[in-house]
């Protein structure tokens, strides 16, 4: 273990937990962090303080951290009011506490919490403890069961961390690795980053082994030289994918006034992205498909891009948002279009995109997949289209003549189908080394019944992208990383 792992463990791996601000009342922040650390699994032990020594879900309190046995916990979660939080840190670190995360406000985010929140600095160097926050509104650790967090929700365990100048960011990224089941290792608030910045987090997830790809919401810099050391060397080791807030005037000032960050000139922080291979994103939709894509795909070798659509219109989209991407529309190469040929009717689109136009077997969609997959030519396949097959089983079931009529044997036969099509080609991504993105609006709009196509694209450990276009755009900043990785490892 090194010595960054070393310091950061007690955060994300603590063998126990004091929760300040623990009350009878189910809605004061402490106490919901306390139900969330209990509700989700945490791993290790709790020690819930209440100055009344009042019972909180039906558990007994410590009355002061000084009644904590020592040696027990490593992280304290502070959630009282800051006039008292500089006498219960000395109380955590008597007891072994070696981290502390401070979800209250009233610090640097405000004039009048400044001196404060320097002061809260100087206490943490003075007792070598490693403060996260203020102002923050939690972390969670899935490999210990860890929600230590203020609100929900809590993701589903996986490859990706999480590091976030917002808090409602943070629980943005977690809806979103809830909704695509692609989830989490780590998420931090990081609040005003007082001792802490998000640099720092950075720093950690790339020496970390449980992160495989690093996601983070970032309104402004302190040390902009430092920010670009640990990015690219973060880069260079793994994929750090970024959404930036403070890049309009009205922007700057909502940053400034939410966490205290000072944004840096938005041209300049696009060069510094382009410099050290971070892939940059608008949208917090878009940057966890990217970060997803990462963490489940292989990465391109090269921009040459196939697209398979099973019908004409999202070929047509997607070829026009390949071309903006900057990615290769390649021609259909003639050896693949010959043995297309002999696999489905003439009218089919002899081209890319590859339009089956409906002629395909019950085969012809696996074999397809597999041969685009395979040929020396193609660096990357979108797939578009996946689920309509079941769509329609869904609205037999839905019918007046359901199961009568032949109806079940079919509408069971195109949910298999479509399931099928979804592992084949997760299946044929993996063996030759390549991505293959799979798109489908169905993977929203099938949520009332549940679409076999996504649903077998989750259970191959993969996302459905909602359109054609996101799976581009995705697929282009990952072509733009392996670009930026091959020039600089």
């Amino acid at each position: 273990m090194s010595t960054l792992t070393a310091r950061f463990r007690p955060l994300f791996y603590p063998r126990g937990i004091v929760i300040t601000g623990v009350s009878g009342h189910p809605g004061k922040f402490g106490s919901v962090a306390y139900h969330n650390l209990m509700a989700c699994g945490y791993a290790g032990e709790l020690f819930p303080v209440n100055r009344e020594g009042a019972v909180c879900f039906g558990r007994s309190t410590y009355k002061t951290v000084g009644e904590v046995p020592h040696g027990r916990a490593d992280l304290a979660f502070i959630c009282t009011p800051n006039s008292v939080n500089e006498e219960i840190l000395r109380a955590c670190a008597q007891i072994g506490v070696r981290a502390a995360f401070v979800a209250s406000a009233g610090y640097g985010e405000s004039t009048e919490g400044k001196d404060m929140e320097r002061r809260l600095v100087a206490l943490g160097r003075e007792l070598d403890l490693l403060i996260a926050g203020p102002n923050g509104q939690g972390l969670v650790s899935t490999g210990v069961g860890m929600c230590a967090q203020i609100v929900a929700p809590y993701p589903p365990p996986g490859p990706i961390s999480v590091v976030s100048q917002s808090g409602n960011i943070a629980s943005s990224f977690m809806n979103y690795a809830c909704l695509t089941g692609i989830g989490m290792s780590k998420a931090i608030s990081c609040g005003n980053s007082a001792a802490l910045e998000l640099a720092d987090y950075l720093e950690y997830y790339s020496e970390d082994p449980d992160t495989e790809v690093s996601l983070a919401y970032l309104e402004g810099v302190a040390d902009g030289r430092r920010f670009l050391d640990v990015a690219r060397a973060h880069s260079a080791r793994k994929p750090l994918v970024l959404v930036r807030g403070g890049v309009t005037d009205a922007g700057k000032r909502a940053a400034s006034s939410h966490t205290g960050a000072l944004a840096s000139d938005a041209r300049v922080f696009a060069g510094v992205c382009r410099q050290t291979g971070i892939a940059r994103v608008e949208t917090i939709e878009e940057a966890y498909e990217t970060a997803a894509a990462f963490a489940t795909q292989p990465l391109p070798r090269g921009p040459r891009t196939l697209i398979f659509t099973v019908a004409g219109g999202w070929g047509v989209l997607t070829s026009d948002a390949c071309v903006q991407a900057g990615l290769e529309l390649i021609p259909l190469p003639d050896d693949l279009r010959r043995k297309i040929d002999t696999m489905v009717p003439a009218r089919w689109s002899r081209s890319n995109p590859i339009d089956l136009a409906g002629g395909e077997t019950r085969d012809t969609v696996p074999e397809v997949l597999e041969l685009m997959a395979a040929h020396a030519d193609v660096d990357a396949v979108v797939y578009l289209g996946i689920g309509i097959q079941a769509a329609q089983a869904n609205m037999f079931r839905g019918g007046p003549f359901w199961p009568e009529y032949g109806l079940e044997r079919i509408g069971c036969f195109h949910e298999g189908q479509d399931r099928r099509y979804a592992l084949a080609a997760a299946e044929a991504s993996r063996r030759h080394g390549k991505p293959i993105l799979v798109a489908s609006e169905l993977v929203y709009t099938d949520r009332a019944y549940g679409n076999a196509g996504p649903l077998g694209v989750t259970e191959a450990g993969r996302m459905t992208a909602p359109s054609g276009q996101r799976a581009i755009r995705t697929l282009a900043r990952m072509v733009g990383y392996a670009r930026w990785r091959a020039r600089h490892t």
